[in-house]
């Protein structure tokens, strides 16, 4: 026999994939008892909120994966989102760069994977790019006129409303603690009460592997925590940058590399360094857990994937910690940047699987069952891809029921 209070529907997680979804699921299931659970004291604490704001287009990612259908899908659902709900957003627009002969064939590869994504894309000659953007160091680029900028914590709270006036229970300050099944109820734990529901949503983030942990399962993959550290322009100097400003990625390193992100507040962000944290929410280098640093340095697959990655690894420890070494780096896109120019901002910690065999998870990973959905890999774009996430995991539950 269910309990009087169980809910339908609970969400582990308030973050921006987590509201997105409950926001779809009050839509779709209007007369659903519907939870959210957030550990922290206010929502989009984490990931969403340090996000860069980037409403991105998908180009990168494999076609047919994930990624590239939420993340397309995701930008026009995104800004239609924010149009609808009068929600401060500016679409853009971004150049890749090659500043070398060989980045040049990286450039070619990307093109080709950004009409294969269905994006509408343009090559641009040195000339052309120096027309929309004097300062950057280039040979080619090119243009991705769709990619935008928008504070996702304004998104976050907007979900968060919506949930609220749809007649969802929204709780901070309530961290899972533990899992039960009892015959057809799950029971959320958390220090001061237990929830009960037929059906539970694991979008905790940082902390994905640790819910499917709890809930009796052995996780595919282990999160390991990657502080993402950004500086941010004089405001004197933020006039050379006009759009988004991208260095051809390198293919054989999972991150993109230093690049320019103008914010919603007109902020410049340049970042950012990809480097190990040893404590899955930290922010700052002399953070340090020592449990989460003793799973992290026990765990294979980081030695395997740390020994894969070592040499773009270490360049990276060493731009964290040498700030001329990182204003080089800048120099490469921008020449006239100068150190004094940057100033130091807020970091953001990216959540990402790693498999035992050293091999990073580059695709969203979503693990479903007869009570339950795991979201267990959800780094960028999911704050993009964060309304089609959602609509996913509700057609999920539909099949479920």
């Amino acid at each position: 026999m269910l309990s009087k209070n169980c809910y339908d529907f609970a969400i582990i997680g308030g973050g921006i994939v987590g509201l997105a979804t409950g926001m779809i699921l009050t839509q779709t299931f209007p007369k659903a008892k519907i939870l959210v659970l957030e550990k922290e004291s206010s929502f989009a604490f984490h990931q969403t909120g340090h996000n860069s704001g980037v409403i991105h287009s998908g180009i990168y990612y494999k076609p047919n994966s994930f990624k590239a259908k939420f993340a397309k899908e995701g930008n026009s659902s995104m800004i239609q989102f924010c149009k609808d709900n009068h929600i401060k957003h500016e679409v853009c627009g971004k150049v890749i760069v090659a500043v070398t002969r060989k980045e040049i064939e990286y450039l070619d590869n990307l093109y080709e994977r950004g009409i294969e994504n269905g994006l509408d894309i343009k090559r641009l000659s040195k000339e052309e790019l120096h027309e929309i953007e004097p300062y950057v160091n280039g040979l080619e680029a090119i243009l991705v006129p769709s990619v935008g900028i928008v504070d996702y914590k304004d998104v976050s709270e907007c979900f968060a409303d919506i949930i609220n006036q749809c007649g969802g229970e929204l709780y901070t300050d309530s961290e899972v603690k533990k899992i039960s099944f009892v015959d057809d109820e799950i029971i959320l734990s958390t220090d001061n009460k237990e929830f009960y529901t037929k059906f539970f949503i694991n979008c905790a983030g940082l902390y994905s592997d640790k819910i499917v942990e709890m809930s009796g399962m052995k996780p595919q993959a282990k999160i390991i925590p990657f502080r993402g550290e950004y500086y941010k322009l004089r405001e004197d100097k933020a006039h050379l940058v006009k759009h988004l400003i991208y260095p051809t990625p390198n293919p054989d390193f999972p991150f993109l590399g230093v690049h320019f992100t103008r914010m919603i507040n007109n902020e410049v962000h340049v970042g950012p360094n990809a480097v190990l944290s040893l404590k899955r929410e930290g922010y700052r280098k002399i953070d340090i857990n020592i449990k989460d640093t003793i799973e992290i340095l026990t765990y294979k697959g980081f030695w395997k994937m740390a020994f894969k990655n070592m040499k773009e690894g270490l360049k990276e420890m060493i731009r964290s910690f040498n700030k001329d070494i990182f204003t080089k780096n800048v120099q490469r896109l921008i020449p006239k940047i100068k150190s004094s120019d940057l100033v130091v901002s807020e970091s953001g910690v990216r959540a990402q699987a790693l498999k035992e065999d050293g091999s990073l998870v580059d695709d969203f990973l979503i693990i479903s069952g007869k009570n339950y959905i795991h979201v267990c890999n959800a780094p960028s774009p999911a704050a993009t891809s964060s309304i089609e996430i959602g609509k996913y995991l509700v057609e999920k539950i539909k099949e479920c029921r």
